[in-house]
């Protein structure tokens, strides 16, 4: 079989996806995301009468803690799926990243396991982000001055 041929056979057998379905749920996703975490900083600034920005801490650390323990129940990923992308915002992204990281060579011990590989996933992000940072912070020090 040439190679034309089987990526004709493939292409056709392949699931086509549906961009603008999937931008609209990812969204629409993205955005009760949005409303239930000011939900919660409200709360917390109102119930434990905290400061904006130190509810905000704690919203952060919630939405870390419940996309970990989701990962761990094995229910993040089917949200995912069904919710597309608007649940991979940087916060939960990168609490399923480790987690998943975690869980997948806990097998392994402590420390050649879970501690050698947890940033496996989430090394990338902090690479490619501190590069990033610092190679804006040069552009706008440069265009802008100190």
């Amino acid at each position: 079989m040439k190679v034309d041929d089987y990526k004709k056979i493939v292409d056709e057998y392949t699931p086509k996806e549906n961009v603008l379905k999937n931008a609209i749920i990812s969204f629409v996703a993205g955005g009760m995301l949005g409303v239930f975490s000011e939900f919660l900083l409200r709360v917390y600034c109102l119930w434990l009468d905290l400061p904006r920005k130190e509810s905000g801490v704690l919203v952060i650390l919630s939405l870390i803690v419940l996309a970990s323990i989701l990962t761990a129940l094995g229910v993040f990923d089917v949200l995912v799926n069904k919710f597309k992308c608007g649940l991979i915002i940087p916060i939960t992204g990168f609490a399923h990243s480790m987690t998943s990281s975690a869980l997948e060579y806990k097998n392994e011990g402590l420390i050649s396991g879970i501690g050698s590989n947890i940033f496996k996933l989430a090394g990338n992000v902090i690479l490619y982000g501190v590069v990033s940072v610092y190679i804006f912070g040069v552009v706008r020090l440069l265009i802008f001055g100190g």
